[in-house]
Parts: structure tokens; sequence; C-alpha cells
């Protein structure tokens, strides 16, 4: 269903990519952005999730400028390993990288993003910076709490784990207090990663319920 792509950015760094394409018309277009583990086999995996629901998705390598096709897995030598890409996070470059998955996909339709761990703080921070977009949705982003300040230019969804050790609830209370408009969801029990059915810490019940609220959030908007 996906395949390996090339992306082009604004200052002509090219990045590669996967993306997946629905059988049908397609009804849209969503921007997947990573976790600290890359464009790995989850990621792909919800690309292809995406691209069953009627979905062009598209998921940029945005950790290509530091180590080209970097992915791994979720043991805890690959994740102490992979939290190197976050010590000093070049946002700036990031949300170039993601402007370019999103102009490649803008002929579809309407565009949504949705990211999750990192890349639900980039989905976040593209809400309020990046040009293109008609939803966003980030899933459990340590660093939203840190642009709260930043409003959203379209809607924006966003879901948070209530166990979740790196992001503690009153960090989600001050992003509540902060942006009124948008809409937050917390999971009891859950924690971070909790999405993600290749982590010790998935949680199904949780999941289940998260991704039908997203569908039906990218349904609504992007029409």
């Amino acid at each position: 269903m996906g395949q390996d792509i090339k992306l082009t950015a604004s200052d002509h760094f090219q990045l590669g990519g996967y993306r997946a394409d629905p059988a049908g018309a397609p009804r849209a277009a969503v921007v997947v952005i990573q976790e600290i583990f890359g464009v790995n086999h989850h990621i792909r995996a919800v690309c292809d999730r995406l691209a069953a629901e009627g979905y062009v998705a598209i998921a940029p390598s945005i950790f290509d400028r530091t180590e080209r096709n970097f992915q791994c897995g979720y043991s805890p030598d690959e994740i102490a390993n992979a939290r190197k890409f976050i010590a000093n996070p070049d946002w700036a470059s990031m949300l170039r990288d993601t402007q370019a998955a999103i102009d490649a996909v803008r002929h579809v339709g309407p565009v949504g993003i949705i990211g999750f761990c990192l890349g639900g703080s980039i989905a976040y921070a593209a809400a309020t910076k990046l040009s293109g977009l008609s939803a966003a949705i980030g899933y459990y982003g340590g660093a939203i709490v840190r642009f709260a300040g930043d409003k959203p230019e379209v809607p924006t969804q966003l879901h948070f784990g209530e166990k979740d050790a790196g992001i503690p609830l009153s960090d989600v209370e001050t992003i509540r207090t902060k942006r009124p408009d948008v809409e937050i969801h917390v999971y009891p029990g859950a924690q971070h990663g909790f999405h993600c059915d290749e982590r010790a810490s998935y949680d199904k019940t949780s999941a289940d319920i998260a991704w039908p609220r997203s569908m039906a959030f990218l349904g609504k908007h992007l029409r």
C-alpha cells in the first residue's frame, strides 16, 4: 500500500519519507509526524491505516538532517539511543520539513496533521505556524505546554495519558487554561505511548477510544 518517497524542503534539503495512498479516490490528506524512533514500522502502519480510511498519508523523515533513514524499535537500548535526537531539538528545521510534506499533498485536497510523542508537539506547533493545514491532532506531545501560548490557526485535538511519566497532569491543565479553544482528552490509567501497539505501554482500551475520536475529528474538518 505504501512506498518510500523523497521530499524537498524550502531550503532545498532533500529528505526521505513514507507515503500510503487509498485504493480509491482520496477524501483528503494527512501528514503523520513520527515519535523519536523515526519513520519506523509503527508510523508506517499508521499511514497505512489512514490510507485504509481513504486518506493520502505521508510521513516525512524529520531526523534526516541529523541521521538519514533513522528508525528503530522500542527496546530500552533503542529508546535510550533515540533520545539523542531530542537533546537539542531543531524545531525550525523539523517544521520546515513538515511544511515540505504538507506542500507535497496539498493538491489532494484539505490536509490534516497527526503526530505522536515528539510528533505530537510538532503537530501542535505546525497548527500555529505552518500554512496549508485544516486540522491538527497531537498525541502525548511533551513540549506542547511550552507552545501553548501560541494559538492554533486550525481546529486542534490533543490526547494525553493520565499516567504519562513525562507529561504531568499539571501540564495538561496549563494547556487547558491557556487554550480553551483546543479539544483535549485524557485517558485514565494510560501511559506515554499508549496508542502504539508495539510499545510496552500500549493501552488497547484507550487506543480504541482515541483512534475513532481522531478519525471523527479528521472527517469533520477535512472536507
